[in-house]
């Protein structure tokens, strides 16, 4: 099932682009964090631009959102490619304390090289990265154990650079999320619309409702995927078969149900149970 294109880049993010250029050279340590549902689409084509040869740690944040089994064959894949993940849950806490020891343990390298050349050992300076309502600003503020940055599950909250002090070890730039001026991947533009990881604007909310019905009738096959459509169907009333194993047809029948024939609402109150994991815990992308 296709949707009309979906394009997303507003000036605040072209601004932010244009202010992260003139910082990079202050930064030893990019901190990429990622979407554990989405870890391909949220990971930004121009990144090797910005690293440079800079260290680079990726941590992939909402992990309570995909099945232990999702967020083991990710590391396994990623570990294939020569890069390790630090996962973590930035709105709990969980796995936020590895995060920190793991920007520690690169400042201690950066600091062991400027010891060796005769210079004073200083606070490792990084730059945290990601796309949109990926969970960048909820992570300094755990880190920080306090809310110094404003911090929503929405797209389009952090609009400025900032720098935080993390302790003597850590300076922290919190930057606003990064798109790239065209999304070229439309499949993965579609998983960041449902992952609320982009501006509402940018995508239809019934079509993109449609399609993401169609994405777990055809995800259910794959267990890690944690897709069950038995809590689909007894959430909503409404099977998954048959004539109503078509999305749209689907999505009427709620609405008839649930919304008084409102197919708008209805959509937008599945893409938010969704986005809350009141269908479960779903991994939207797995590796091949």
């Amino acid at each position: 099932m296709s949707t009309p294109a979906i394009q997303w880049y507003p000036g605040h993010i072209a601004k932010a682009e244009q202010q992260l250029s003139r910082h990079l050279d202050k930064v030893d340590l990019v901190i990429e964090v990622r979407d554990a549902r989405i870890p391909l689409a949220t990971g930004h084509p121009h990144l090797d631009r910005w690293l440079k040869g800079k260290q680079h740690l990726l941590v992939i944040n909402r992990r309570d959102m995909v099945t232990p089994a999702a967020r083991e064959a990710w590391e396994a894949w990623f570990k294939g490619r020569g890069q390790r993940t630090v996962w973590c849950d930035a709105k709990a806490g969980t796995g936020v304390k590895q995060v920190q020891q793991a920007a520690i343990r690169a400042g201690d390298q950066l600091n062991e090289r400027r010891r060796n050349r005769g210079m004073r050992p200083r606070p490792v300076r990084a730059l945290t990265l990601g796309f949109p309502n990926v969970g960048k600003s909820a992570l300094i503020n755990r880190l920080v154990k306090q809310k110094v940055v404003a911090s929503a599950r929405r797209a389009g909250v952090t609009r400025t650079l900032r720098w935080v002090r993390l302790g003597q070890d850590l300076d922290l730039l919190d930057a606003p999320g990064v798109l790239p001026p065209r999304l070229d991947d439309q499949q993965a533009a579609l998983h960041l619309a449902l992952c609320d990881d982009i501006g509402q604007a940018a995508y239809d909310g019934e079509l993109v409702a449609q399609a993401f019905l169609q994405l777990l009738i055809d995800l259910q096959q794959q267990q890690a995927s944690g897709v069950a459509i038995p809590v689909l169907e007894s959430r909503y009333g409404i099977p998954v078969q048959g004539e109503t194993a078509d999305p749209p047809y689907w999505l009427e029948a709620a609405a008839q149900r649930h919304t008084s024939g409102d197919t708008a609402r209805m959509a937008q109150r599945l893409l938010d149970d969704f986005r809350k994991s009141a269908l479960g815990s779903i991994a939207l992308e797995l590796p091949e």
